[in-house]
This record gives C-alpha cells, structure tokens and sequence, in this order.
C-alpha cells in the first residue's frame, strides 16, 4: 500500500508542543476548507464534544453542501495527535 507523507508543517506543530493538529492528505481547496474549518470550530465551541467528533460534524455538515459534497472537498483531513480532548 502507499500512504500519503505528512508535510513537515504538520509535524512542527506536534513537536513545538501542540497536542494535537487538523492535517490534510492532500492539497485542498481554500473556500471549502474555510468552510470545513468553521464548522469545525463552531462545533468544538458549541458542545462538550472531543475534537474528532467536532470534526466528523464539521465533515457531515460540508458534504451535505451541494457545492462541496465530492469527498475531495472534506474527507482529506485528519487528527493527529491527542483527538479525544
């Protein structure tokens, strides 16, 4: 099998002490990506809810935007490190 490499930007923030970052597998669109990341943090600031959870919302919420609904759009992004909290 072949795994996509993580970008070195993602793997700084882990080693200069952030518990945890977004990541994505491949480049993404901007506009859909700001829209994802609303949500995302809309969902983290509006329910007791660990990261992941605020993620798969935020992913829910985008695929159901007919505009964003193709996978390209919102199934690139991952946890990496502590997603529970």
């Amino acid at each position: 099998h072949s795994f996509p490499t993580r970008r070195s930007s993602d793997l700084m923030a882990i080693r200069s002490g952030a518990r945890s970052t977004l990541a994505t597998l491949w480049s993404v669109n901007d506009s859909s990506t700001a829209a994802l990341m609303t949500e995302f943090y809309k969902e983290l600031s509006s329910a007791e809810l660990t990261k992941a959870e605020a993620l798969r919302r935020a992913q829910i919420k985008i695929l159901q935007t007919p505009e964003y609904s193709h996978p390209y759009f919102w199934s690139a992004f991952v946890l990496i490190g502590n997603w529970l909290s």
